[in-house]
C-alpha cells in the first residue's frame, strides 16, 4: 500500500512539473483559441444603411418643402389676406397701411396703383377678398417674400404703352367717388402727378393751370385727353390743332401757356 502511494504521488508530481515547464502564453494559447477579426453584424451594416438612407431623405424633404413653397397656394394666400383684413373680409386703411410697411412700398406710391389694377379693386383704400384672391393668383403671390420679388414686374408694366394706358384710364374709375361720373380737381392733380408728373415736361406748368383754373372737377373725356395731349403735342406745342377736337381745357390750357409765354 505505500508503494502504491508514493508512486500515485510520484505520477502527480510528475504532470504538475510539466505543467509548470510551459510558458504561461503557451498554456493560454492551448486553453484560448486565436483571437479572430470581429465581422460586422447584420445590424450594423443596417444601422449604417439607415443612417444613409435618413440623411438622404432630410435632404429630399427639405428639396421638397422648398419647392412645395415656391408653387402658388392659395390656402397661403387667403392666410396671408387674413394678416391684414377684418372681421369684413375687407382690407381696409388701417390693414393697407401694415401691407405697405411689410411690402417696403409707400401707400401713394404709383406701384400700389398698378397693384390694385392686377387686382380690380374698385376702391381706392381697400382690397376684397375676391379681388385679392383673383389678383394674387394671376401674380402667383401668396406671401410678403413673393409680392416683394415681384414689385419691379409691377413698376415695368408702367413702360409697356398699352399697359399704361389701360392703368391710366383705370386710375379715373378708381379714384373718383363711386356717386360721381367725375374726379375732384385735387385727385385729379395727385393722381396725374403720380401718372405723368416723371414723363410729361409740361405737367408742372399744366398743374400750375389747374391751381389757377375754374376747374372743380375732370370728366373722364377730359382724363384720356390729357393722356393723348402729353403723348401727341409737342412741347412748344407748335402742333397743337385749335380746331381739333381736344376738349375746351386743353384749349384754355394752350392759350394760358402761350399768353404766359409772351408775358
Amino acid at each position: 500500500n505505500r508503494l502504491n502511494l508514493t508512486e500515485d504521488a510520484g505520477q502527480d508530481d510528475h504532470q504538475t512539473g510539466s505543467l509548470r515547464s510551459c510558458s504561461s502564453s503557451d498554456c493560454f494559447s492551448k486553453v484560448m483559441p486565436p483571437r479572430k477579426k470581429r465581422r460586422p453584424a447584420a445590424g450594423d451594416d443596417l444601422s449604417a444603411k439607415k443612417s444613409r438612407h435618413d440623411g438622404m431623405y432630410r435632404k429630399y424633404d427639405s428639396t421638397r418643402i422648398k419647392a412645395e413653397e415656391e408653387v402658388f397656394s392659395s390656402k397661403r394666400c387667403l392666410e396671408w389676406f387674413y394678416e391684414y383684413a377684418g372681421a369684413d373680409d375687407i382690407v381696409g386703411p388701417e390693414g393697407m397701411e401694415k401691407f405697405c410697411e411689410d411690402i417696403g412700398v409707400e401707400p401713394e406710391n404709383v406701384v400700389m396703383l398698378v397693384l390694385a389694377w392686377k387686382l380690380d379693386a374698385q376702391n381706392m383704400g381697400y382690397f376684397t377678398l375676391q379681388e385679392w384672391l383673383k389678383g394674387m393668383t394671376s401674380l402667383q403671390c401668396d406671401t410678403t417674400e413673393k409680392l416683394r420679388n415681384s414689385l419691379d414686374y409691377l413698376r415695368s408694366l408702367l413702360n409697356e404703352p398699352t399697359n399704361f394706358k389701360l392703368i391710366y384710364r383705370y386710375a379715373f374709375d378708381f379714384a373718383r367717388e363711386k356717386d360721381q361720373r367725375s374726379l375732384d380737381i385735387n385727385t385729379a392733380k395727385c393722381m396725374l402727378g403720380l401718372l405723368l408728373g416723371k414723363t410729361w415736361s409740361l405737367f408742372p406748368v399744366f398743374h400750375q393751370f389747374l391751381e389757377q383754373s375754374k376747374y372743380k372737377v375732370i370728366n373722364k373725356d377730359q382724363w384720356c385727353n390729357v393722356l393723348e395731349f402729353s403723348r401727341t403735342i409737342n412741347l412748344d406745342l407748335s402742333n397743337y390743332d385749335e380746331d381739333g377736337a381736344w376738349p375746351v381745357l386743353l384749349d384754355e390750357f394752350v392759350e394760358w401757356y402761350k399768353g404766359k409765354q409772351m408775358t
